[in-house]
């Protein structure tokens, strides 16, 4: 169950581990190196002999390792796990790797441009510090007074961080060291007033209209500073080209979150559906030769003492291990394609079209059922791994969804209404954007019976606001 959890990225890690940690097993197509050291192999050598060993000789008597040292053509040295399901990986493909500066190092930077003496600049640092990842500074002055004090026994004045603060404030990006939104948007607004862009009127809206600007009250903007439809639709261009998050897109970013590497490919091939499974989860791993021949000289030699005992019992620990661990991974192989399989069969037509509203009404009990495997299983690939096809990249749990009736008593996606309901928010008039109740008119003529509370709840999961704030001039 743990390693059916780890994604393909993390695949290639953990084996690793194991490899380190398991000296039985090996990669595939590697030659063999010496295992042991030479002091170790003299221990293990029948002159070897402890006196102050107490553990009884019985405890060693009648060691098997026949099913250790068979000789042939299912040994599991020569144990494979590929096959033609999956594509050969390109071992000669060079990987470009970023070369990044993170968003606090940025800062950091600029602050060395600053001619500040050693007390101030460790008072700055402080406050760079405490600017979280999206460039704001959410923690609160006396907060940072607390700080100094208490971890660099510096005592600051109020007044003293606040002036730094207004400082970094002027770094790069526009909008850094912010309390709020408010603030983060006026401080790029009078960046442009300082280049001689005419934003006055926007930094009125923000200064004095901010609640009704967010809540798209434009009527009421519209009389308190006496500007026409036209003036306004300038004013609103100029602020939603401000950055909201002036730290969010610089510097490192999780890794997890920019690169999927897809756990399957579904091609299609003509009309016919071809899946495969991405290489990384098929790795050639075997048993090391090595260990094994260590066990044959053993079962060849005449004097067995008990350390020889001690180390052959060690060798099939290790052997065991490792057999273990390959099978793991053949089954969390055959776990995979058998749960893609299943779900591509289900849902065939999604993968042919690319189109949403053929995606059939399927819970985890489907598939629990057509594959055998526990929903707890089908569950944890679902929520882990990605599929890539010829329309994008999608997480497995995206094809599950529960079902909704039709006027004619047919079962449809929930995937399906939201798509129609994501249509009709799309393609209305901006000017007078649809209410839910109008949109849940619109999907009952269409013959879904879904209720207006429904419709809400599908509008929350898509992110769609209400309409109110839909409302474009």
């Amino acid at each position: 169950m743990k390693l059916l959890q780890v994604p393909t990225a993390n695949l290639e890690q953990r084996i690793k581990e194991e490899l380190e940690e398991n000296p039985a097993l090996e990669e595939g197509d590697d030659k063999f190196e010496e295992t042991f050291t030479e002091e170790s192999q003299d221990e293990f050598s029948s002159d070897s002999d402890d006196d102050n060993y107490e553990e009884p000789e019985e405890s060693y008597d009648n060691i098997d390792i026949s099913e250790y040292v068979q000789d042939g053509d299912d040994e599991v040295a020569d144990y494979k796990l590929r096959d033609d399901n999956y594509p050969d990986a390109d071992d000669n493909k060079v990987v470009p790797h970023r070369v990044e500066t993170s968003f606090h190092d940025m800062l950091t930077a600029q602050l060395g441009l600053l001619k500040l003496d050693d007390r101030t600049a460790r008072i700055a640092e402080q406050i760079v510090g405490s600017i979280d990842d999206d460039g704001y500074l959410r923690r609160e002055t006396t907060s940072i007074m607390d700080d100094l004090a208490f971890r660099q026994n510096i005592e600051a004045s109020e007044a003293e961080i606040e002036e730094l603060i207004r400082k970094i404030q002027q770094f790069d990006p526009p909008g850094v060291a912010a309390r709020d939104l408010q603030e983060c948007l006026l401080l790029q607004l009078h960046r442009k007033t300082r280049g001689g862009k005419p934003v006055q009127k926007a930094i009125d809206v923000l200064t004095n209209y901010f609640d009704e600007f967010t809540k798209k009250h434009y009527d009421k903007i519209q009389k308190g500073l006496g500007i026409d439809d036209e003036g306004l639709k300038e004013v609103i261009q100029q602020i939603i080209k401000l950055n909201p998050k002036p730290g969010g897109n610089v510097g490192e970013v999780n890794k997890a979150e920019s690169y999927v590497v897809p756990d399957f490919f579904i091609l299609n091939n003509n009309g016919k559906l071809e899946l495969t499974l991405n290489s990384k989860n098929a790795p050639d791993l075997r048993i090391s030769e090595g260990y094994r021949d260590m066990l044959k000289d053993y079962e060849r030699g005449s004097k067995k003492d008990k350390r020889q005992k001690e180390a052959v019992l060690f060798i099939k620990q290790k052997i065991d291990a490792a057999k273990w661990f390959i099978d793991a991974i053949k089954q969390r192989q055959q776990t995979l394609m058998m749960t893609m399989q299943t779900i591509m069969d289900y849902q065939y037509e999604f993968f042919l079209t690319g189109d949403e509203t053929t995606l059939r009404p399927m819970i985890l009990k489907d598939i629990a059922e057509r594959t055998g495997l526990d929903i707890s299983t089908i569950s944890r690939v679902a929520n882990s791994k990605f599929v890539q096809t010829e329309f994008g990249t999608y997480r497995l749990k995206f094809f599950f969804s529960e079902s909704l009736s039709t006027e004619s008593g047919e079962e449809v996606s929930t995937r399906e209404v939201k798509k129609i309901l994501s249509d009709m928010v799309f393609g209305e008039a901006k000017k007078k954007p649809l209410s839910d109740e109008k949109l849940t008119e619109m999907l009952q003529e269409k013959g879904y019976n879904i209720a207006r509370r429904t419709v809400a709840k599908y509008r929350e999961q898509l992110n769609i606001p209400v309409a109110r704030l839909r409302k474009e001039l």
